[in-house]
């Protein structure tokens, strides 16, 4: 057994059977800890690093345990035959996998020792010497791009996103993963015509980028935020309509040379 299996991490939770984030049937690893504090964040509890009680249908459950990269890959290649049927594979979510890149990047080696497909969920908010560790590893990388300006993006996430692009444009450039871009459609904040159409043109930029996907603002983690005694401050907010959606994705389409689909 090699050092790299033994590499610890902080994980809150292992999806197996998810058609999301990636093609085929998947395994989705969610890391602890991110740096950005969205507004609509649909895991608030994937935001601190640190171990959290939750309170989850009136009991205390806690939230964050460590593990090793032997542990994980125990559950991950309990679904090896549903990866080889359907394409699917490993993705890691969060959270910010960036924030813990030593075990995100062991996880993906540990997995692609076996065959298996890769994919991260990240919004690449942290130095790129970080990204790099893990892109001999990673097949897909599903990078989330909010809004192109930054004066926005920093009121509703907490920081700007200057970093973010530049790391999407080097990602791009070093044509080492498959890079799609996801952009969560947040109505106040990144939904008009204009403000996705700028996205699209961006992303259209990118070399090697041939996919976008929008995916539309739920209110599934609301009560998450009362678990963890904050407030959820999109409470007011409705979630876009199909067809709101669908004139997204014609704005998009009509903007750039991408392949758009709704959802991800």
């Amino acid at each position: 057994m090699e050092n790299y299996l033994q590499t610890k991490g902080r994980i809150f939770d292992i999806q197996r059977y998810s058609i999301h984030d990636g093609q085929g049937i998947r395994t989705i690893v969610f890391l602890k800890g991110c740096v950005l504090r969205c507004r609509w964040c649909c895991n608030p509890e994937s935001q601190e690093y640190g171990i959290q009680t939750m309170m989850v249908q009136g009991k205390p459950k806690t939230i964050g345990r460590d593990v090793t990269v032997a542990e994980v890959m125990e559950t991950v290649l309990k679904d090896q035959t549903y990866y080889r049927r359907t394409g699917g594979g490993l993705t890691l979510s969060g959270g910010e996998s960036l924030c813990q890149a030593e075990f995100a990047r062991d996880l993906l080696r540990a997995t692609k020792a076996y065959g298996i497909s890769t994919a991260m969920e990240s919004m690449a908010g942290l130095p790129y010497e970080k990204i790099e560790m893990l892109l001999p590893y990673l097949d897909t990388y599903l990078m989330d791009i909010k809004h192109i300006n930054p004066h926005k993006h920093k009121e509703f996430t907490g920081k700007s996103n200057e970093l973010m692009l530049e790391n999407a444009r080097r990602v791009a450039e070093s044509g080492r993963t498959e890079l799609v871009i996801r952009v969560p459609v947040i109505p106040t904040f990144n939904d008009k015509p204009d403000e996705i159409k700028d996205i699209a043109q961006f992303a259209d930029k990118l070399p090697g980028v041939k996919k976008i996907h929008l995916l539309p603002y739920h209110r599934l983690g609301q009560d998450k935020y009362e678990g963890l005694g904050r407030e959820y401050l999109m409470g007011d907010i409705m979630p876009p309509t199909n067809e709101y959606m669908d004139m997204l994705k014609r704005v998009v389409e009509q903007n750039s040379r991408l392949t758009c689909q709704i959802g991800g």
